[in-house]
């Protein structure tokens, strides 16, 4: 008879249902994820997604508008592919999206996540962080948010202009 192995579990880092993590490699300073233990791999909303070969490699090239409601503030960023998977979605309709890998930043928690491309344009969060992703690295309390901080927030802020600067 072959025993289970016991799961060692030793997260201290309590972050809430929603955060702000940076995706620095991929030149994303800040995006408001959820975070979502029903969903196996993490999600981020992508516009114009094209694929394209760069030395034999297979890459990604896409946009993303990391504020909700900010059509004039884009990032492109451009990734190998690790695979395509077919994905169910929130709805159940089967999808084919790429999936690639780069690090994530969660406060004081930098790791590496796998990611799927889509279009969450209709969906109230630009990226959700799957439940591979959190597992083994932090404790969820689904009654807080933002428990790594709001600094990320800002990094989008331009100055206002008054209208007697016009």
């Amino acid at each position: 008879m072959m025993k289970k192995k016991r799961h060692q579990f030793q997260p201290t880092t309590i972050i809430g249902w929603k955060e702000w993590i940076a995706l620095p490699k991929l030149g994303i300073l800040a995006v408001k994820a959820k975070i979502d233990t029903g969903a196996r791999t993490s999600a981020l909303h992508t516009f114009s997604l094209e694929e394209f070969q760069a030395d034999g490699q297979r890459m990604v090239r896409f946009g993303i508008h990391p504020l909700q409601r900010r059509k004039d503030i884009e990032c492109f960023c451009e990734a190998p592919v690790l695979e395509q998977r077919r994905v169910k979605d929130s709805g159940g309709h089967y999808e084919k999206r790429y999936v690639i890998q780069t690090t994530a930043k969660l406060g004081a928690v930098s790791w590496s996540i796998n990611i799927t491309l889509t279009n969450r344009n209709s969906m109230q969060f630009r990226m959700l962080l799957g439940r591979k992703a959190v597992e083994d690295r932090f404790l969820i309390n689904p009654g807080c948010s933002y428990l790594a901080g709001r600094r990320l927030a800002k990094s989008y802020q331009t100055r206002r202009i008054k209208k007697t600067e016009l």
